[in-house]
C-alpha cells in the first residue's frame, strides 16, 4: 500500500490560504485586486467589526457569466494567463489563480456577478457550493466574505483585535487608491466611511484625499526617465517626516510593492535632509517592461525582484535629490490656519494605530480600544499647488543677527520676518560642506605634525586598517607600522582641525573599522564629513560673540544646503512678518 497520496482539493486550497490569506487585508487584497482587473471605475469595501465579521466587496467592473463564476473557484482557473510565456509578460495584479478558492476554503462566501443580462448567485461554505441560482442584472460584481477561518481554528486564533485588522486594510486600501488615482475608492466599517476618494486621476489630489491639507501642500512633484523605467510621482518635504516606512509607497506597473532596493534608493536620496530613524512620505510610480520584473516570487505578489537595480537606484537618488536642493526648505514656525484639520482616515491610523494599537497588541492579547476612523463630515478644499519658490532665490537672501537666545538660538531678522538659527546645526552643515570639498580634491595638501601621533588599536582592529590602508593614503595620510598593534601618523590633510588633529584621525579609523565589506567610497566621504563636521562644531549652550553669529549666517547662506544639518535637523525656522502679526493680534483675518 502507498504511503504517498493526492491531498483532497479542500485541502490544497486551505494550505494554500495560510500563504495567501494571512488577515482580513489579506482579503480585501485579493477581492479589490480582482475588482481593479476588472476594470471596475467604482469600488466600495463595507467591513463589520474591521472584517472579523464580514469584508463585502461591491463593483462596477465587467463581471461574470455563470460558467466563470463557477471556475473562478476552482484552484488555478483563471483568465490572466493563458500560456505558459505570459508568466513573463503579466500586465495584471493578479494571475496565481489561487485567491478565491483559497478564501473560500476557510470561509463563507457570498457572490453576485452579471455581465449581460442575467446574473449569477452562488454561495459557497468551506469550498462547498451550496447555492447556484440566477440573479439581477446589475453589471458587475458583489462579493461578501464572512465567519473567516472558522474552519481553521489554529488560524482563527492568530486573527487580531478589530481596531488592528481595521488599521491593516485602510493602510491597504489608502495605498491601492495612490495607485489608482482613476478609480473612485469607498471603505466603511460598521456604517462609517473611513476612506473615500474621487477617482479624479489626479495624484496629488488623491493624496490631498487620503492624507488632508498639511501633507498634500507640502508635496513635491518629480519625473525621470532611463530607457528601462519611468518614474513619477511626489515626494514630501523633509519637515512633514514620518517615524516608519509606511508612507514610503511604491507602485511598479500598477502594482503596490515593497522592495529593499527601491526602500534604500528612496531613503539614500534623503541622506542628510533627514534622521536616519524618520522616514519620508513619498508617492512614486514606475513603469516598466513586465519582462524586467518578477512579481512571482510570493503568493502575496508584494515583493518582485528588479532588472538593472544600479541604473534605477541611480535615477531615484539623482531625481530626488535634485529636487530637494531645487526648492526652498525652510519651515514655517506656524502653519497656516486652513491646514489645521482633523486628518482621522490617516493620521489615526498610521501614527495611533500602527504604531501604538499594534505594538499593544503584542503585549495585551484583550487590548480593547474605541479609535473613531471616519472621515470629517466637512471636507478640506483642494488647490491646485502654487508655484514653488526656487533654492537659489534663497542664496541671496540677508539675514541680521539681532540676539542670541538660551545660549544656542541666533536670532536673526531681515525685511521678510524673524528667523531662528540653530547655531550647533547651522555650523555643522557649514563644516560638512567644507570637509566634503576638501575630501572630493584631487590634489591633496599634506603637512607633518611637530610630534607623530599614534593610534594604538586591539589587534583585530589593526588588521582591518591595515587591510584598508589605501583609504588612508587616498585621503592623504602618511602612515606606518609602529610597534604591537600601533599605527604613527608621519603626515596628515591639512584640512583637519587645528588642534583637534589626533581625535579626528580616531574618528577616520573607527569609520573605515566599521565599513565591513563593502567600500563605497561616496557614502565613507559623506559619513567622516558629518561626524568631523558634528565635532568639530560649535556646541549647544555656548556664547558667542554677534560677529561669530554674523560669520555663521553669512557662511550658512553659501553652504550646498542651508537648510538641514547633514543629520536631517532644521538650521533654520522663519517666523514671516504675518505670522508675527496674527500671533499678536495685529492681523485678524
Amino acid at each position: 500500500m502507498t504511503k504517498i497520496k493526492v491531498m483532497s482539493e479542500n485541502l490544497a486550497n486551505k494550505i494554500a490560504a495560510g500563504e495567501v490569506v494571512e488577515k482580513c487585508a489579506s482579503v480585501v487584497k485579493e477581492l479589490v485586486e480582482n475588482s481593479i482587473d476588472a476594470n471596475a471605475t467604482n469600488i466600495k469595501i463595507d467591513l463589520q467589526e474591521g472584517g472579523l465579521k464580514e469584508i463585502k466587496i461591491t463593483d462596477d467592473g465587467v463581471g461574470m457569466e455563470h460558467d466563470d463564476a463557477l471556475l473562478s473557484f476552482q484552484r488555478h482557473a483563471t483568465s490572466k494567463l493563458t500560456k505558459e510565456d505570459d508568466l513573463f509578460f503579466i500586465n495584471t495584479l493578479g494571475f496565481r489563480g489561487e485567491a478565491l478558492p483559497s478564501i473560500a476554503s476557510v470561509s463563507e462566501v457570498d457572490l453576485v456577478t452579471c455581465s449581460s443580462k442575467v446574473g449569477t448567485h452562488l454561495h459557497l461554505k468551506g469550498g462547498k457550493l451550496e447555492i447556484d441560482e440566477p440573479a439581477d442584472s446589475r453589471k458587475g460584481t458583489i462579493i461578501s466574505v464572512s465567519n473567516l477561518f472558522y474552519n481553521t481554528p489554529a488560524r482563527l486564533k492568530y486573527l487580531k483585535s478589530e481596531q488592528y485588522e481595521l488599521a491593516n486594510t485602510v493602510s491597504f486600501i489608502e495605498k491601492l487608491a495612490l495607485s489608482y488615482p482613476n478609480i473612485k475608492f469607498e471603505l466603511t466599517n460598521n456604517g462609517k466611511t473611513l476612506t473615500k476618494t474621487s477617482g479624479s486621476d489626479n495624484l496629488l489630489k488623491t493624496i490631498h484625499e487620503i492624507y488632508g491639507l498639511n501633507v498634500s501642500s507640502k508635496m513635491l512633484e518629480v519625473k525621470a526617465s532611463t530607457d528601462d523605467y519611468d518614474m513619477e510621482g511626489y515626494i514630501c518635504k523633509p519637515e512633514i517626516l514620518k517615524s516608519n516606512r509606511n508612507h514610503m509607497i511604491t507602485i511598479v506597473n500598477g502594482r503596490v510593492v515593497k522592495n529593499n532596493d527601491l526602500n534604500r534608493a528612496i531613503n539614500d536620496a534623503y541622506y542628510t535632509y533627514k534622521p536616519d530613524i524618520k522616514f519620508p512620505i513619498v508617492v512614486l510610480k514606475f513603469e516598466t517592461d513586465p519582462t524586467l520584473i518578477d512579481v512571482n516570487i510570493h503568493p502575496t505578489k508584494q515583493d518582485i525582484k528588479l532588472s538593472k537595480v544600479d541604473e534605477l537606484y541611480k535615477m531615484i537618488v539623482d531625481t530626488i535629490k535634485n529636487k530637494l536642493y531645487q526648492e526652498l526648505l525652510i519651515p514655517n514656525a506656524l502653519k497656516e490656519e486652513s491646514s489645521d484639520i482633523s486628518l482621522p482616515t490617516t493620521m489615526i491610523k498610521d501614527e495611533i494605530v500602527t504604531e501604538k494599537v499594534i505594538e499593544k497588541e503584542v503585549k495585551e492579547d484583550n487590548y480593547q480600544t474605541e479609535l473613531d476612523f471616519s472621515v470629517s463630515e466637512e471636507e478640506t478644499p483642494y488647490n491646485e499647488p502654487k508655484e514653488l519658490i526656487i533654492n537659489n532665490e534663497f542664496k541671496k537672501l540677508v539675514l541680521y543677527p539681532v540676539g542670541l537666545a538660551l545660549g544656542t538660538y541666533i536670532i536673526a531678522q531681515n525685511e521678510e520676518g524673524i528667523y531662528l538659527i540653530d547655531q550647533h546645526a547651522a555650523q555643522e552643515r557649514i563644516n560638512y560642506d567644507k570637509y566634503l570639498k576638501a575630501l572630493k580634491e584631487k590634489e591633496i595638501t599634506t603637512v607633518a605634525p611637530l610630534f607623530p601621533i599614534n593610534i594604538e588599536l586591539s589587534a583585530s582592529d589593526f588588521l582591518t586598517i591595515k587591510e584598508h590602508l589605501d583609504i588612508l593614503t587616498n585621503m592623504g595620510f602618511v602612515v606606518e607600522e609602529f610597534g604591537y598593534n600601533t599605527y604613527t601618523i608621519k603626515e596628515h590633510p591639512t584640512w583637519l582641525k587645528e588642534g583637534y588633529e589626533e581625535e579626528s584621525i580616531h574618528k577616520i579609523f573607527d569609520s573605515i573599522i566599521s565599513i565591513g565589506s563593502r567600500f563605497d567610497p561616496v557614502k565613507f566621504n559623506e559619513h567622516i564629513a558629518i561626524t568631523l563636521a558634528c565635532k568639530m562644531s560649535i556646541k549647544a549652550n555656548t556664547r558667542i560673540s554677534t560677529e561669530a553669529q554674523e560669520e555663521i549666517l553669512n557662511e550658512l547662506v553659501n553652504t550646498d544646503n542651508p537648510y538641514n544639518c547633514p543629520h536631517g535637523r532644521p538650521t533654520i525656522i522663519k517666523f514671516s512678518i504675518y505670522d508675527l502679526e496674527k500671533m499678536f493680534k495685529r492681523a485678524m483675518n
